[in-house]
């Protein structure tokens, strides 16, 4: 799945995993976010706190008729307000996404997978 644009000079395709990149590295941007964390939660229920290279493990974009769909899946840090944490980032990743890729985003949907104390 690709997102495509037609302009004046061509047309431009922008993977999928790009697109993931992309949100992973605002959402690390956001108060109360420590990191972006696996999909699947490793035993014992512990989330792996992803590096940079590997943001796009923890983001899923699908698209469909309204748009596209992006989930992300983070550690928040203790002793912040998760729903403002949350809400904020929601807010980030969409304005960031459509400013940049030109495209609606229907939803931003965020999974907490943890929470660290940040020290």
């Amino acid at each position: 799945m690709t997102v495509e644009k037609q302009t004046n000079y061509g047309n431009i395709s922008v993977s999928e995993e790009a697109v993931a990149s992309l949100a992973g590295g605002m959402i690390t941007e956001c108060y109360g976010v420590v990191g972006m964390a696996s999909r699947q939660l490793l035993r014992d229920g512990w989330a792996e706190l992803l590096k940079n290279e590997n943001y796009a493990k923890g983001v899923v974009v699908r698209k469909t008729e309204s748009g596209l769909e992006i989930d992300l899946y983070i550690i928040v840090s203790f002793g912040v307000k998760i729903s403002e944490a949350v809400r904020e980032a929601q807010k980030k990743v969409k304005y960031g996404l459509e400013k940049t890729l030109s495209v609606n985003i229907a939803a931003v949907n965020v999974f907490v997978q943890g929470v660290r104390v940040v020290g």
